[in-house]
């Protein structure tokens, strides 16, 4: 069994149990038991836990605005007389709309065009006194309101997240410089007006990171403190929280199902006794309560201190898979770095990470990943599930870890935070799944060729979330809105 936590290089030892006395677009509409819709029972046990969810935060409220003269047809110049500006205001007003309706957000558009001086300053002097968590302004003419839209990203409120729209038509490269590297600017330049939609998705989750609360339990101290940058607040509690809950939560008929369901599920069941899937399904119901007595969305326990040590019967691996595979998060080993980037997953592509322990292939050149914990709804939360197969945790061969079968050269993601301010960011496919025995480590064991690394010791991070899929252009259009520096993983 590992001893020692690893240490991100420069890190201070704070987090983990050995040092100390002791994480797409559709998330919200489907998270929490209606991510395991394919399973009924074990939706109806999400819901039965006895848990609840953490306070619903305020609304996000985002402004969108028009910059164009304040003509109704152009002659001469982009985007030209055939250009018909009322029905693309309307269809973008039509697309913002719909977007915020499904993301909850409070959405304020002013129809009437900001076309000089005047009315920018205006806007500026709104945004000034009572800021919006986002602003888009939608620019609608080739050699008109660049010069007033360079001066809100220069004038605006240093904290503001702001989203410059520019549908084909209405940029060339010189005009797409003064925004260029902004602080907290995104800007989208494209001829898919469909993209207003991810916009108005990417400030949702700006504003949902920083809302988060995400659940340490380790050590001895209850605490809280936000994370600069990405503000998401981390509440510490007590490691012996955990061991209360299991002793107090008793034994209940909707703990037995899941324990049966979760048999049924598997494509296989090897070491583990249906004692043991019924002490692995108990964990989840402990930490659904926590959560919710903490107002937290996701959790991240000192499991391996309380392994070690023999104070539990059974590792929480089950538990995380099913958290991780309802949108919220269950992360291991008090990693926070790690816990937001989980959450960020979810909110932000709508589908699981999996935490993971980096084991260089330097053989093949491919990195290995391997971890106790992998969720099966790679490919999002309403999505089905890849195979699983349950198994003992391998370290102490006890309990019930997943197996979770990868799919065969689909598109990785991989990610990893290294303070909440900057984003480790890479990208590859699956290779291969590792089979333990014969091979050592953890049960889920996935091997990534990567891409534009020529040594996989070269990567950076620890426990880097694996993510299905090729995401990096999202997860770096969200770190330039958020103001997140983003580093390649090699």
């Amino acid at each position: 069994m590992r001893t020692h936590h690893q240490h991100r290089e420069g890190e201070a030892c704070f987090e983990c149990g050995c040092c100390r006395s002791i994480g797409r677009r559709d998330f919200m509409t489907v998270v929490g038991a209606g991510a395991l819709a394919a399973h009924s029972m074990l939706s109806q046990l999400a819901t039965a836990a006895p848990a609840g969810d953490p306070a619903e935060p305020a609304r996000a409220r985002i402004r969108a605005v028009f910059v164009r003269p304040e003509t109704d047809r152009y002659w001469m110049g982009w985007p030209g007389a055939s250009y018909d500006i009322q029905a693309r205001q309307a269809d973008y007003t039509k697309l913002m709309t719909d977007a915020a309706k499904k993301e909850d957000i409070d959405l304020q558009v002013t129809q009437e065009p900001l076309a000089d001086a005047s009315a920018m300053n205006a806007l500026i002097a709104e945004c000034t006194q009572d800021p919006p968590d986002g602003v888009i302004l939608i620019v609608m003419s080739l050699n008109a309101g660049w010069q007033e839209t360079n001066r809100f990203v220069t004038e605006r409120p240093k904290d503001l997240p702001t989203i410059v729209f520019s549908p084909m038509g209405t940029s060339f490269t010189g005009h797409l410089q003064a925004t260029r590297n902004q602080a907290k600017t995104l800007v989208g330049a494209t001829q898919k007006i469909e993209w207003l939609a991810e916009a108005i998705h990417l400030l949702k989750t700006n504003v949902a990171m920083k809302t988060s609360r995400l659940l340490i339990v380790n050590g001895n101290n209850t605490e809280e403190k936000v994370l600069d940058v990405i503000g998401t607040t981390l509440r510490y509690i007590p490691l012996t929280r955990w061991e209360e809950g299991l002793k107090s939560i008793g034994d209940t008929d909707e703990m037995k199902q899941l324990a049966v369901d979760l048999a049924k599920r598997a494509k296989a069941v090897r070491e583990p006794s249906e004692q043991d899937i019924f002490k692995a399904a108990k964990n989840y119901f402990v930490a659904k309560k926590l959560m919710a007595d903490e107002r937290c969305d996701g959790i991240s326990l000192n499991c391996l201190g309380l392994v070690g040590s023999r104070r539990i019967d059974a590792p929480p691996c089950i538990a995380w898979m099913l958290l991780n595979d309802e949108g919220s998060v269950g992360c291991c080993e008090c990693d926070w770095n790690s816990a937001i980037a989980l959450r960020l997953c979810a909110l932000l592509a709508g589908r699981p990470g999996f935490m993971q322990d980096p084991c260089p292939n330097t053989v093949a050149g491919t990195l290995m990943g391997a971890h106790c914990s992998s969720p099966t709804r790679l490919r999002g939360f309403d999505q089905e599930p890849e195979p699983v197969i349950l198994r003992s945790h391998s370290e102490s061969a006890i309990g019930v870890s997943p197996q979770v079968i990868w799919p065969i050269g689909e598109p990785v993601t991989v990610i990893d935070f290294d303070g909440p301010g900057k984003l480790i960011l890479g990208t590859g496919k699956v290779v291969a799944n590792i089979e333990t025995p014969p091979a050592g480590g953890c049960r889920t064991s996935v091997e990534l060729e990567m891409d534009d690394v020529a040594d996989p010791r070269d990567c950076k991070g620890f426990h880097q979330p694996f993510i299905y899929g090729r995401l990096d252009r999202l997860f770096e259009q969200y770190c330039q809105l958020s103001g997140i520096e983003v580093v390649p993983i090699a």
